[in-house]
Parts: structure tokens; C-alpha cells; sequence
């Protein structure tokens, strides 16, 4: 096991771990060695599951939603309250294992176990308001109402950029809707998926309640992930990964008319208006583009900033940029840690070569960085390049630090001719595939209205003078177009983990047909 961990052994991590739990612990098939992105260090061997061990950890996970569905939602509700407190009690170690196995920074890894805590303090409350409608019936003495039911075994596929929260938010939701949870966690980063586990199933021990309700997979996507979208028992799989993978979730378990709840990748963007606080602007840009390496579906990939202050903007990004602390994720003063594999490394340089044969330039970084303070070869410079909209590395997610500046606009608009240009922005902002999460930074009242309307951001989530990245989890997260339409966290996402049933009871001696229909005496 990695050195100077000593608060793995308080997570229950040990050298060799079984990387399936549905009420007990088991693994029987290959080893996968995990290593840090920090400096290529084998952390810990996780056992993953056999395909055989898979049908049984889902049938256990089916008798334990057949008994907690009959549970009352409040006393579901209580049960997360306790894990949202356990989550607060080992908040510090747990972020130090996410910086560990997936490199972002230590204050980011925490901030990440927050949002579990956050949800789980959502989901007591919700667990109260599962309430349905009332509607007016046209039949006399007729009652008309809808209520919703819990569903099944809810599969949670999580990707490893947020390996804990992304499950906490389909979980929390799910335990109060009367579902089990089967978590397929990131191969990067399954420690943190057994860890928050054993939290989990200590939680419903101390409560008399089935811990398969919260069951785990650790295997390959071609065995035990590809059994679970083919799974009929599992009627509802909510994914987080890229596009691509998304296109492959949604086929096949749409071809079995299962459900899905979808978080794909984003092309997010800024408009930055001539009215625009610059001083804000440029940290938002900061955070949300080097923020997690640039490894978050909400990363800021482009900047639509008008001609007449892009000079302005691009100097103080390139100046902001220098000064950027990258190394070890767990030193505090660090801002900016590694890329999870040098896989992503090397589709960064990919990317900067692309853009420079559509004709772009760089006009920061991008360099790979090595060393003694830069070991394993997950290390780079943040990139910032001039591109334009329409080439086609500009339409696709790359899951790494480049952030395209693209300029709309003239140079010697008026400042009228500037708020009536915000339609070309708004152009280049929705022409892209995808559709998470989107902003603008304007102090003009009609470019705010204007992107927030339907003629506006085309996304998900549209935020004014905040950045594209760091979500509330009370409002309903997720994107339109190729990210997938699905909503996980807040609002009314609860819905997608639930089944709709209508009612209608007659209390009269009479039997009336709707629509007025007469059938028979």
C-alpha cells in the first residue's frame, strides 16, 4: 500500500480489497491495481467481480429494495440523515482518498465529500415531499389523483472525475424513493467506491436495515458493465461519462425500454460582454477552466468574448495562467494537480496539434511538464488557444486544460451595436453538440434576459455573472442535447427514480364512462 496513508486504514482500505458488496464482501476475478495520478504509485489491488458474482449481488440487491420499499419515506429519510453525518465525520479522509486516487486538489476532495453531506441533507428533507397531484375529474363522485411508487434496483454508473458525489447524488434520492442502488464506480477509482460503501453499509447495520440496498461492482465495462445494461432487473441506469459512452447507455438500455438518466459531456462556454466585470470574469474563467485539471463536465471550454476587450481579457488570462501553482494535489498551495492517466495527457496534445492545423494558435502552455516535482507523466501547463467556433476540435469535449478564446463582434461597436451583437454570441455559445452548463458575464439587463430566455444559452444550466462550473445541489443538474437530458441532485430530479401511477376511485352507486361514452344498458 502507497506510503504516508495512514488514513486509508480509517476507511477500511486495505492492501487487497474485494471489489463487490451486496450485504458481504466479494471478488473472486482479476486484480486491478490502483495507482495515484499524483506520482504513478500503486495505491491498492482491488478484486474484481466475476460475472457470476454480478447476478448475485443483483439478486441480493432485489430482495433488499423488496423490503425497503415497504419502509415509510421519513424513516428512509432518517437512515441518509446517519450517513450524511458519517460522511461529516470522516470528511477530511475521504477527500484525502479522492485527491489520492483521481489528483484533484485537496480543497476541491473535500468540497466533494461536502456535496455528499449537502444531498444527503437534501434528500431527509425530500423525503417528506414525495407528494403527487390531486386532478378534477369529469365523472360526479369521482376521485382522480396520481402518487409515486418506488421503482427497483437503480444502477449508478459513475465516471472518475467526481467518483463519490456523482453516486451520493443518484443515491441519497434513490434511498429516500424506496430503491436499492447498484454502484459500477470508475476502474481509475474504485478505493473510493469501497470506502464510501462500508460507510454506507455500516450505516444500515446500525439501523437494522439491509446494506445490500447499497451494493457495489468493480469490473470491466465489457463484462460486468455491459451485463448491467442488458440487466431487466435494473429498471433505471443513470451513466456519467463522455458522449460516446452515453450513445452506447442509451442504446441498449433503451432497446429493453428501461430507463435512463444521462450525464454526458459538455462543450461549456462564457460570453463576456463589453459591460462585463472583468476582475470577475477572469477568476470564474480561472477556476472553471484549470479547476480539476479541466476534468469536469461543467469545465469552462470557451470564452465568447467580444472583440473590442479580448485583448484585455486574453493579457490578464495569459499573466493569470502564469502564475498558476501545478503539482502535488495534497500541498495545499497547489491549484492545479495532475491529469488522471497520461492517456489524457496525450489527447491534450492531440487537441493543441488540431487546433494549429484548423488555423488556431496557441497563445499559452500546453507543455507536458516533468521532474522531481512533476513525476509519472500526468503533469501539464494549462492551455489557452485562439481558435474559432466552427473547427472541429472546437466541437468536441476535450477532458483536459485548453480553453479556445473566440472573439464575436467589432472592435468599434457602439455600445448599442454591442448589446445587439449578443445574438452572435449566443450563435457561436449554442452551435455546438453539447449542452450542460453555460454563462455570461454582462452588468446589461437585456443581454442577461436574453440568454436566460428561450432565444438564449441552449444548456442545461445558464447562469449570469457565475461561472460554468460548481453546481448547487439544489437545482436540478444535467444538460440538453448531446449531454444526454438528464437531471440527477435537486428540484424535482427525484421523479426520474420513482414510478407515476394514476388513480381514480368512485365512491358513487353509479358507473359513468369518461368522455360520456354509453356502453350497453
Amino acid at each position: 500500500m502507497v506510503k504516508g496513508a495512514d488514513f486509508l486504514k480509517k476507511l477500511g482500505i486495505e492492501d487487497v480489497n474485494p471489489g463487490g458488496f451486496a450485504g458481504e464482501w466479494v471478488g473472486s476475478g482479476p486484480d486491478l491495481e490502483v495507482i495515484t495520478p499524483i506520482d504513478g504509485a500503486r495505491i491498492a489491488t482491488v478484486k474484481q467481480v466475476t460475472e457470476e458474482e454480478y447476478d448475485g449481488i443483483v439478486v441480493r440487491a432485489h430482495e433488499a429494495f423488496l423490503k425497503w420499499r415497504t419502509v415509510p419515506a421519513p424513516r428512509r429519510g432518517e437512515l441518509v440523515r446517519q450517513l450524511g453525518v458519517r460522511l461529516r465525520e470522516v470528511k477530511s479522509e475521504l477527500g484525502q482518498l479522492v485527491t489520492l486516487e483521481m489528483g484533484k486538489i485537496l480543497a476541491e476532495g473535500e468540497g466533494e465529500v461536502q456535496e455528499m453531506v449537502d444531498i444527503c441533507d437534501f434528500a431527509v428533507g425530500l423525503s417528506r415531499q414525495l407528494y403527487g397531484l390531486t386532478m378534477q375529474s369529469e365523472r360526479p363522485d369521482h376521485r382522480m389523483f396520481e402518487q409515486w411508487h418506488p421503482l427497483g434496483v437503480v444502477g449508478v454508473i459513475s465516471a472518475f472525475n467526481f467518483p463519490v458525489a456523482v453516486w451520493s447524488w443518484n443515491t441519497a434520492i434513490a434511498a429516500v424513493c424506496g430503491d436499492s442502488v447498484l454502484w459500477k464506480p470508475s476502474s481509475q477509482t474504485p478505493l473510493t467506491a469501497i470506502a464510501c460503501t462500508k460507510i454506507a453499509a455500516e450505516v444500515c447495520r446500525e439501523n437494522d436495515v439491509d446494506p445490500a440496498i447499497m451494493s457495489l461492482v468493480v469490473g470491466k465495462g465489457s463484462t460486468v458493465g455491459d451485463r448491467l445494461l442488458h440487466d431487466r432487473r435494473i429498471p433505471l441506469v443513470s451513466a456519467t461519462g463522455s458522449c460516446q459512452m452515453g450513445y452506447r447507455v442509451g442504446k441498449v438500455v433503451g432497446e429493453r425500454l428501461g430507463r435512463t438518466i444521462l450525464e454526458l459531456g459538455g462543450n461549456n462556454a462564457i460570453i463576456v460582454s463589453p459591460s462585463a466585470n472583468m476582475d470577475m470574469a477572469i477568476r470564474t474563467i480561472l477556476f472553471g477552466a484549470v479547476g480539476t485539471a479541466g476534468q469536469r463536465c461543467t469545465s469552462t471550454r470557451r470564452i465568447i468574448v467580444h472583440e473590442s476587450i479580448r485583448d484585455e481579457l486574453v493579457s490578464r488570462l495569459v499573466k493569470a495562467y502564469g502564475g498558476i501553482p501545478i503539482g502535488d494535489p495534497r500541498d495545499p498551495a497547489i491549484l492545479m494537480g495532475p491529469l488522471v492517466t497520461t492517456d489524457a495527457v496525450r489527447d491534450l496534445q492531440n487537441a493543441i496539434k488540431r487546433v494549429q492545423d484548423e488555423g488556431g494558435s496557441i497563445l499559452y502552455g500546453g507543455e507536458p511538464l516533468d521532474g522531481p516535482e512533476h513525476p509519472g507523466g500526468h503533469y501539464v501547463k494549462p492551455c489557452i488557444a485562439a481558435a474559432k467556433n466552427e473547427y472541429e476540435i472546437v466541437q468536441e469535449e476535450t477532458f483536459a486544460p485548453i480553453l479556445y478564446i473566440i472573439a464575436y463582434g467589432k472592435r468599434s461597436s457602439s455600445a448599442q451595436q454591442a448589446v445587439d451583437e449578443i445574438e452572435e454570441a449566443i450563435a457561436y455559445h449554442n452551435g455546438v453538440p453539447q449542452g450542460l452548463s453555460s454563462a455570461i458575464f454582462t452588468e446589461h439587463v437585456r443581454e442577461a434576459e436574453l440568454f436566460l430566455s428561450h432565444r438564449g444559452s441552449d444548456c442545461g444550466i445558464a447562469n449570469v455573472n457565475i461561472g460554468t462550473s460548481g453546481a448547487e445541489i439544489g437545482g436540478a443538474f444535467g444538460g440538453e442535447k448531446e449531454t444526454g437530458g438528464g437531471r440527477e441532485s435537486g428540484s424535482d430530479a427525484w421523479k426520474a427514480y420513482m414510478r407515476r401511477q394514476t388513480n381514480t376511485v368512485n365512491w358513487s352507486s353509479e358507473l359513468p364512462l369518461a368522455q360520456g361514452i354509453k356502453f350497453g344498458d
